[in-house]
């Protein structure tokens, strides 16, 4: 069974994170914690899990503080980033100090559980030990990138797309998904996907607003006005 500590500062979002978790068969869930000290007290009074889902943006400290102390404390647990961080060198930063995954939020059930598949083909092949040849050196080293590919995007409807790109335009601040939802009279999740339909065509442009928890807010604006 693999054991995983999931943290965030969200307690929502942590037990949603570890409901997801506790449905992939082989995984459980070891604790949870919602700051960068309670993450680093677990891992000391836990049986040390082997897989930790991290936030970055925790209140007292960052995760990439979290995954540099761990490392200066001689654990070696595995990370994957789950944040909403993402900002070239944060990722950079992730991945030099060892993380193994960076999935950007908000994410789905769907969009965790084969990165965790993945892990746990990786945790199979490195345990059975021994020497590995050229072809087994790239398994190892594919797994958790293979799982990262991307799916067909979703359908999605021009008339939605343009009530959105609308929405941006006619507004005089940066909008929230919420924002969007409200003036259009869409799902928060739709008018969600359709904004970064458009932040990746290079329509909308994401900026980030941070609020006293530490945790940044979403909010978009057209390109045309950056």
């Amino acid at each position: 069974m693999i054991e995983v500590l999931v943290v965030d500062d969200d307690t929502r979002v942590a037990r949603v994170n570890a409901a997801y978790v506790a449905k992939v068969p082989g995984f459980r869930v070891a604790g949870l914690a919602h700051s960068a000290a309670e993450a680093l007290h677990r891992l000391e009074a836990l049986p040390r899990p082997d897989l930790v889902l991290l936030d970055h943006h925790l209140p007292d400290r960052t995760g990439l503080d979290v995954v540099r102390e761990m490392r200066r404390r001689g654990h070696q647990s595995d990370v994957i980033m789950v944040t909403a961080a993402r900002d070239v060198a944060t990722v950079q930063a992730a991945m030099r100090h060892g993380a193994l995954q960076y999935l950007v939020k908000p994410f789905t059930f769907a969009g965790l559980r084969p990165r965790l598949e993945a892990y746990a083909a990786l945790r199979r092949t490195l345990d059975g030990g021994g020497e590995a040849e050229q072809a087994e050196v790239d398994r190892i080293f594919g797994a958790l990138s293979a799982s990262a590919a991307p799916g067909p995007p979703r359908a999605h409807s021009p008339t939605t797309a343009d009530l959105v790109r609308q929405t941006l335009i006619r507004a005089d601040a940066p909008l929230s998904a919420q924002d969007v939802a409200d003036r259009t009279g869409l799902s928060r999740q739709t008018a969600q996907r359709y904004l970064k339909l458009l932040e990746r065509a290079g329509r909308a442009r994401l900026t980030l607003r941070y609020g006293d928890a530490g945790r940044p807010e979403h909010r978009y604006v057209w390109a045309a006005r950056v």
